[in-house]
């Protein structure tokens, strides 16, 4: 039987808030950060919310100081994020 993966095994990560300047759609957000070790989680009116490992966290805030994404805020958890940045509430799916 396989050892459970815990809580405190699994990879740590942040989650970054970020303005978007001239983007119209999602494809285009995803092919611009593709050279990038992120993964896009959320995007509506220009703001998007970034995954990134917490190994990578400080290259990648780095680089989004300048440039058409710009870090806004960062934090370990995502409903700080979406509050910061004002995110509408999606209903949870059950």
């Amino acid at each position: 039987m396989a050892k459970k993966l815990t809580k405190a095994l699994r990879g740590k990560r942040r989650w970054i808030g970020c303005t978007c300047t001239s983007f119209d759609s999602r494809n285009e957000l995803e092919d611009y950060l593709s050279n990038l070790p992120v993964k896009l989680y959320d995007f509506e009116d220009g703001k998007c919310i970034l995954v990134v490992g917490l190994e990578d966290y400080d290259s990648i805030k780095e680089s989004l100081s300048e440039g058409r994404v710009l870090s806004s805020t960062s934090s370990g958890k995502i409903r700080l994020v979406r509050e910061r940045m004002q995110f509408s509430r999606k209903p949870r799916k059950r």
